[in-house]
């Protein structure tokens, strides 16, 4: 598969080297084949001295505890609210308000997805938009519904687990749209396929969209796991006992399609972010797509 582009986010594209600290973020940085060997050479040395099995029934057994324990240091303090979301998925931008629309979001976390659409979509003023929200952590539900632009009249926030396969309090056939941000990669990669699998059926047939962000293979975040924290080949164990996957381009479009989505658009985002006061660079690798139910 070729690898597709992302579209340009500002168009700010690193053309000199000697200019690399003159921003904070560049476009579409492409790597040279060194800086390829080298990643394979840590993700390799990584898999070598992976965790023992023993370690890793201990992190299972505590993973039902571990995002509760999450939010109840952080509370609505550690991610920030994700105003790009209107850039890259503009489909949460309602053009039509006479027209009805229904969002789920899962992984919501304490509302650094949902506040934003509320507050973009003005839907004190708007009746026909309705955001479902769900997460595995009650904690982060509880704090989410004491923001104060929480309103049961065009959001309903819920716990749940999408890896249970239990039923949502959603109709089958009636979204518009699913929302996953960084929460497929939390999952044990065994689960993906059942995961996505239950939530498509809760899309509207050749309409509703799964609009998709998550964790690139090579992405800074799993070179700079370290030894004893890898899990399998590219599952690892974060410090505070959640789990965090990095996917490849191709491996997501088959997850997507062989469940009955059809891609509209997959691409790699590769950003290189710095740090002008400490010089350093961080290279982030992302897949972004949507698909679209069949």
């Amino acid at each position: 598969m070729t690898e597709e582009k992302r579209p340009a986010f500002g168009s700010r594209h690193l053309s000199d080297e000697k200019d690399v600290f003159s921003h904070n973020a560049w476009d579409d940085v492409e790597w040279s084949e060194e800086q390829s060997e080298e990643a394979n050479a840590i993700i390799e040395k990584q898999y070598e001295q992976r965790m023992s099995q023993t370690k890793w029934e201990t992190v299972e057994s505590n993973l039902p505890s571990a995002w509760n324990h999450f939010y109840d240091i952080h509370e609505n303090k550690f991610f920030k609210d994700r105003q790009w979301l209107f850039t890259e998925f503009p489909e949460l931008i309602q053009s039509d308000q006479n027209q009805s629309m229904t969002i789920l979001e899962v992984g919501c976390g304490v509302g650094n997805c949902i506040f934003p659409i509320i507050r973009t979509n003005n839907l004190s003023q708007n009746s026909n938009m309705f955001l479902y929200c769900c997460d595995y952590s009650s904690t982060a539900i509880d704090i989410l519904k004491q923001n104060s632009e929480y309103n049961t009249n065009y959001c309903h926030a819920f716990v749940y687990d999408i890896t249970s396969l239990e039923s949502l309090p959603v109709k089958e056939n009636s979204l518009d749209i699913i929302i996953m941000i960084f929460v497929l990669s939390a999952i044990h990669p065994s689960k993906h396929d059942e995961v996505i699998k239950n939530l498509v059926k809760y899309l509207k047939p050749g309409h509703g969209k799964l609009l998709f962000r998550d964790y690139g293979l090579y992405d800074m975040a799993q070179l700079r796991f370290k030894n004893d924290k890898c899990i399998e080949k590219n599952l690892y164990a974060r410090s505070d006992g959640t789990l965090t996957y990095f996917f490849h381009q191709d491996q997501l479009d088959q997850l997507f399609t062989r469940n009955g989505l059809v891609k509209e658009q997959n691409i790699v985002d590769r950003r290189l972010q710095v740090n002008r006061s400490r010089q350093l660079k961080m290279y982030r690798i992302w897949l972004q797509c949507k698909y679209i139910r069949a």
